[in-house]
């Protein structure tokens, strides 16, 4: 059976809702895959309107943004630190927006969405603010 993200068969009130039709096509979800560290290896997806999405499979380096000299380098990841997605993905090293990843140059937040940008950015992070 499919990921389906159309509309529930049940009410907020648990009550069961009479649909007014099939389940279509385009409501139609993907098998969840996590970016991970590894080789650079990026995924493209046909969607809805012949439109290209890019998941990013596995990374192994990150385009640094460092906000006191504005500028943007790339580095080469070392770990993930902290997800606040889910805290099991630290030990997985499964890399999500929001993820602080150790870099070259120190500790990373992710701003770019992995699984649908196909690009992995991110911003410094002072070390005072980031988990030990």
């Amino acid at each position: 059976m499919g990921i389906w993200q159309g509309r529930s068969r049940r009410k907020r009130t648990g009550g069961r809702l009479r649909p007014i039709r099939k389940k279509r096509r385009f409501e139609i979800g993907r098998e969840l895959q996590s970016a991970t560290l590894g080789g650079n290896i990026v995924k493209r997806y046909r969607v809805r309107g012949a439109n290209l999405k890019l998941r990013i499979l596995t990374a192994q380096t990150i385009n640094v943004f460092d906000p006191a000299t504005k500028k943007t380098q790339n580095a080469k990841i070392v770990t993930v630190r902290e997800n606040p997605a889910n805290p099991n993905y630290v030990q997985r090293n499964i890399i999500t927006k929001g993820a602080i990843l150790e870099t070259e140059l120190g500790l990373v937040r992710v701003r770019s969405r992995p699984g649908q940008d196909g690009v992995l950015n991110g911003v410094r992070v002072a070390a005072a603010s980031a988990p030990a």
